[in-house]
């Protein structure tokens, strides 16, 4: 667990979604969960790797995120699955515009960090465009080059 810019305790994030596409929009939204479901994502058993929002008839779903089953989970839950539809909560408005943007060539929603806000599981998605591979390669030359000058500088630091 980390604590994001807003400083929130944040239980899962997906790096992955950072590489692969281009962020464009971001925009907090709650997500409907059992109550089993929320101790396992405060335990951080949570992955949004594969996750994709989709939306269908006016409502927006987070499809693919896995939440582990909750060790002391009652034995009345039979079939649990994990990488269930969830659906997410958001203004009418908001999920119009997305859906819209979606339908553009090349774009998609992907959840992009997982964290509880005043008591409620909140999910930050983001509106992405895909990256070409010469893209994540400039992507990782930047990261290189920024990890080589905070060492330089904190090597410089240390001996002034």
């Amino acid at each position: 667990m980390k604590i994001n810019s807003e400083g929130r305790r944040v239980f899962s994030s997906n790096k992955k979604a950072y590489y692969d596409y281009e962020i464009l929009e971001k925009l907090e939204v709650g997500v409907i969960l059992s109550g089993y479901e929320v101790k396992s994502v405060r335990r951080s058993s949570m992955s949004l790797v594969d996750g994709v929002v989709g939306f269908y008839k006016g409502e927006a779903f987070v499809d693919g995120v896995f939440i582990a089953p909750y060790e002391q989970i009652s034995t009345h839950v039979v079939d649990y699955d994990a990488r269930r539809k969830r659906k997410l909560l958001m203004h009418r408005a908001e999920i119009n515009k997305l859906c819209a943007r979606v339908k553009e060539k090349g774009l998609t929603v992907v959840p992009l960090e997982a964290y509880i806000s005043r008591g409620n599981v909140k999910l930050l998605v983001g509106l992405a465009k895909g990256k070409k591979s010469y893209d994540k390669r400039e992507y990782i030359k930047n990261k290189d080059i920024a990890r080589e000058m905070a060492k330089d500088i904190s090597n410089y630091a240390d001996k002034h």
